[in-house]
């Protein structure tokens, strides 16, 4: 049982007896909680402006339960708190104003510790993808040039930019393709990963 899903059903925490949550889904010996999925529709509320549906929402708990599987395999070490402080700041920096970020907050009912709990875990996973996939995704100098072509320079041009030369922004080009090979990498393991993966979903409303 994960540590959320602990929470949730009284297994950790102050001690007192709690109602069990709901089972979301089966995923090998573990589970996924409804209230985690409930909670992971309030943060894309907040971010998005919208939930996903249910079931989406599933599937990427049940990504994000393979990845934080694989790092505590690696003994990945997790976030410090200053690391997850940045984050906090550049997540709430996205907001019009604090105002409008509390008031975001409140409509998606996250309290403050429950949004920083999540911005550490997604740290957590991505920077373990980064040292996983990284050193794999290689970016030739013909790959820099044709982003810089094709891409970079059009998008500088459509907006009244002026282009740098390529010299002077090659290691930025590079770091983006590098990204995309992780993210690329990142997701075809979890592709093939997922399919050696029991998961069953609880239909909606079912308890365990």
């Amino acid at each position: 049982m994960s540590a959320r899903a602990q929470e949730s059903s009284g297994v950790a925490g102050s001690g007192r007896v709690q109602e069990i949550d709901g089972v979301a889904a089966r995923i090998e010996d573990d589970i996924l909680t409804e209230s985690e999925v409930r909670e992971l529709g309030a943060f894309q509320l907040l971010v998005e402006g919208h939930a996903k549906p249910r079931a989406e929402r599933i599937r990427e708990l049940a990504d994000q339960w393979i990845v934080r599987g694989e790092a505590r395999a690696a003994q990945y070490r997790q976030p410090s708190s200053e690391d997850v402080d940045r984050a906090w700041a550049q997540f709430t920096a996205h907001f019009a104003s604090p105002e409008e970020f509390q008031k975001r907050r409140t409509a998606a009912q996250l309290s403050e510790p429950a949004i920083r709990r999540l911005l550490a875990e997604q740290l957590y996973l991505s920077r373990f993808l980064d040292y996983r996939f990284r050193p794999a995704a290689q970016v030739e100098q013909k790959q820099i040039e044709a982003y810089y072509r094709d891409e970079f320079v059009p998008r500088l041009q459509a907006g009244g930019q002026a282009v740098p030369a390529i010299e002077a922004v090659e290691d930025t080009i590079r770091e983006v393709l590098v990204q995309r090979a992780i993210s690329a990498r990142a997701t075809q393991w979890l592709d093939d990963t997922r399919n050696r993966v029991k998961i069953d979903i609880v239909p909606e409303g079912d308890r365990p």
